[in-house]
């Protein structure tokens, strides 16, 4: 007994569709969501003037940072000179017997990130020479110049940075 021509047309369509869950997730998705179109950078996106005012604040950090880092290895050294083994102050200040080789540590341990910050913004001044700057590492979109603006040393976008788009 032969189909109607509609209905067997239905039947051999419903015998060639693959009902997994994932690939019918993948292929609404697919059709719902469009991918993005890769942003293309404008001369317009970051003007001179903010440029130079923004390479006049990273330079400005870079001289406090230095100092800070220098001070704080200075004081360092200085409490390694005084240090006699098992040297622990039990004063006010220190709280519950902080050891000078404790102190020590932290102002190294500060003195490194004051390093590391420095290194943060040499790149940047030299992403501002070569044009990239004010650009996402990661997904090559602008910063948003107020993010620039309050971290003159910003790589990525505040949704890369906790892991939104274009997390890992």
């Amino acid at each position: 007994m032969a189909k109607p021509p509609a209905k067997a047309a239905a039947s051999a369509a419903t015998q060639h569709v693959n009902t997994s869950p994932s690939t019918a997730m993948t292929d609404t998705v697919k059709k719902v969501v469009p991918k993005p179109a890769p942003y293309v950078r404008k001369a317009s996106d970051f003007g001179d003037e903010f440029l130079a005012v923004q390479r006049q604040l990273l330079l400005d950090e870079r001289v406090q940072l230095v100092g800070q880092a220098d001070r704080l290895e200075g004081e360092a050294a200085s409490l390694m000179e005084d240090l006699d083994p098992g040297d622990v102050q039990f004063d006010e200040e220190s709280g519950e017997g902080d050891s000078l080789s404790a102190e020590r540590d932290r102002d190294l341990a500060l003195s490194a990130q004051a390093r590391q910050m420095v290194s943060d913004i040499d790149a940047a001044l030299l992403r501002i020479e070569d044009k990239s700057y004010g650009y996402s590492l990661i997904s090559g979109l602008p910063i948003p110049k107020e993010r620039l603006e309050a971290l003159p040393w910003a790589t990525e976008l505040v949704q890369e940075k906790v892991g939104g788009l274009g997390s890992r």
